[in-house]
């Protein structure tokens, strides 16, 4: 096989960073194709010509032929991927040119302070032909850079890439759209770009415009829309215009609450069309119910790739305290004798977790210290809301689980079934008592998340916007008896 190496990154200029290749490589930064007779072309300050030795037979014919799940063969292969950037350390910059000849002057050898940043470094893995992959992380953690150098957009500084198909991105929605045009214009425009024809975009024409909704000012510069009206007809550009490779970035967080619904509609439509796609949100909810497959990014390294629940349950840990240290806690109650010094939630797996699902069985964890031996001790953990409002009180003495212990140290453990609980963040309270004493009691000891889940096995995810109870329920129509 041979391979052909650009000599030079292909920086963006075109709308939502729109990018077209077939069976493309990138390496080490730089991009090359396998040659061929078929003749191709993607942006960039120029369409570059790039061949490939691939069949006849177009890949939008072969993909329709087979079925829209998720194949065995590979449309991302990530190897060892870094991005490094060279942050620059200035003293204040001089104000006039004689005050930085004057500094010139008197250090003529003074040189920057530089630092060395990895935005992204060492990640690997693969999405297969027809997947949803969600990539999650907190902010900065990597996830647009990375996207910026699937789109061509970033070049690397190590690693590979190999993408099968042609690639669209809508990494900022409307970045790059050509304010002169008007938006039928920029319509075509991006359809060009991606390497369809006239008459590929005209039978995709009518639903982006009745997607956007922006069909009364078409042919009007889209310099002279509003933010809504931009943002609408730049995400419907993006998920109409085809491609067998689709790149997302925080789509899902623009327009309002309506057009978010929609956008989410037409990203189930995306999702089940057989199509590749990679998305960025951190709208948990989403990456729960659109993705087969999530990847989770912390400081620039992939810390998880797998299911999406567990994924969302390791991104709310990065920002959730996993362990309540109590020691330094002085807003509590009780004499003391027995004190909880930690309090912790963990998965059957016994490992520490911020987050949960609804109905996942959970152990708190509760570590104290008790300054003399103490009979008939009771531990009681009370669930709250955020705002204060309890949902459960889990109080060992209503189960006459009551312990004798020692003086020193040890561990509490309650075992929970599983809390029919929304997605939401909630708090524990922490008390320990005894034969009418209280030894000691904590609010707000630890947050913890419970994480989006498909409760009823329907593929639609309760959110916020419920009741704080996922009660089990089942629904039927009564046939009411007739004389």
């Amino acid at each position: 096989m041979t391979w052909r190496r650009l000599r030079r990154p292909i920086e963006t200029r075109s709308i939502f960073s729109i990018r077209l290749h077939r069976f493309s490589r990138v390496s080490a930064g730089r991009f090359s194709g396998r040659h061929c007779r078929h003749r191709s072309s993607f942006s960039g300050p120029s369409l570059w010509p790039q061949w490939c030795s691939c069949s006849a037979r177009p890949r939008s014919a072969a993909r329709s032929a087979s079925s829209p799940m998720s194949s065995d063969r590979l449309a991302v292969s990530i190897r060892g991927v870094g991005k490094q950037y060279t942050i620059r350390h200035n003293r204040r910059a001089p104000t006039t040119l004689g005050e930085a000849v004057a500094r010139r002057l008197r250090h003529p050898f003074e040189r920057q302070e530089r630092e060395q940043f990895w935005a992204v470094r060492d990640v690997s893995f693969d999405v297969r032909q027809g997947e949803v992959v969600g990539v999650i992380g907190r902010n900065g953690a990597g996830k647009s850079t990375l996207l910026k150098i699937l789109s061509r957009v970033t070049e690397m500084t190590e690693g590979e890439v190999v993408l099968e198909g042609r690639v669209g991105s809508l990494l900022e929605v409307g970045t790059g759209f050509n304010q002169e045009l008007t938006g039928r214009e920029n319509v075509f425009l991006n359809g060009a770009i991606l390497g369809m024809t006239r008459a590929e975009i005209r039978d995709q024409f009518d639903a982006i415009v009745e997607f956007s909704g922006v069909e009364r000012f078409l042919d009007t510069p889209v310099k002279h829309y509003s933010s809504g009206m931009y943002v609408r007809l730049a995400f419907a550009v993006a998920a109409h215009l085809r491609s067998e490779i689709l790149i997302v970035d925080e789509v899902l967080a623009v327009g309002d609450q309506d057009f978010q619904r929609k956008c989410l509609g037409k990203m189930r439509d995306v999702a089940t069309s057989g199509r590749t796609v990679l998305l960025v949100s951190h709208n948990m909810a989403a990456i729960s119910s659109l993705c087969s497959r999530a990847v989770v990014l912390h400081d620039g390294r992939l810390v998880f790739a797998g299911d999406p629940g567990e994924a969302v349950a390791r991104y709310s840990a990065q920002r959730t305290v996993l362990v309540g240290d109590l020691r330094g806690r002085h807003d509590r109650h009780g004499s003391g004798e027995i004190r909880a010094v930690t309090l912790s939630v963990q998965n059957g797996r016994g490992e520490t977790v911020g987050a949960i699902r609804p109905l996942e069985p959970f152990d708190i964890v509760v570590a104290y210290e008790a300054k003399t031996a103490a009979r008939h001790v009771a531990v009681s953990i009370d669930v709250e809301q955020v705002d204060g409002t309890r949902i459960a009180t889990l109080f060992g003495g209503f189960r006459n689980e009551t312990f004798s212990i020692e003086a020193g140290s040890g561990a509490f453990c309650c075992r929970v079934d599983g809390l029919p609980l929304r997605p939401d963040t909630y708090s524990l309270n922490v008390f320990v008592g005894g034969q009418g004493a209280i030894y000691d009691f904590v609010e707000r000891a630890v947050l913890f998340d419970v994480a989006p889940a498909d409760v009823f096995g329907t593929g639609r995810l309760p959110d916020r916007s419920q009741g704080p109870l996922l009660a089990g329920y089942h629904w039927t129509i009564l046939t009411l008896a007739t004389d």
